[in-house]
């Protein structure tokens, strides 16, 4: 049996753009896609700190170094420039790989830059 499990997080991310009339997703900075090892187009869920806005879309790649956060499309509507989000990704595994899986997770500073970068706990610790 798969389950769903965090795969990586990147918490506390400000938003510095929104584009109501882009087609629709997260434009993300590349070196913070690259850090915390989400794929362009991967699906996201999206969860806005400020209104409590829950969404899912998929990422696009931003100009590398920008620390570009930009909500697009309908997106757009969930959330405003200065908001704080939490982008997090999912990976089905099985129960041996559940074992050892520890989820990346990067807490991000108000410019977007990496503050600190923390290894979540593996599934053997939490029991």
């Amino acid at each position: 049996m798969l389950r769903s499990y965090c795969k990586s997080k990147l918490h506390h991310a400000r938003v510095t753009q929104a584009d109501l009339h882009y087609e629709g997703s997260l434009t993300v900075d590349e070196e913070l896609l690259e850090a915390a090892d989400i794929a362009p187009y991967e699906k996201v869920h999206v969860v806005n700190i400020n209104n409590g806005a829950r969404f899912e879309t998929y990422t696009i790649i931003g100009k590398r170094g920008s620390r570009v956060v930009c909500l697009n499309g309908p997106a757009a509507r969930l959330g405003q420039v200065g908001d704080q989000i939490i982008i997090i990704t999912y990976a089905m595994l099985d129960e041996k790989e559940a074992k050892g899986h520890k989820p990346r997770v990067l807490i991000l500073d108000e410019q977007n830059n990496i503050k600190e970068t923390v290894m979540g706990q593996s599934m053997e610790i939490l029991g």
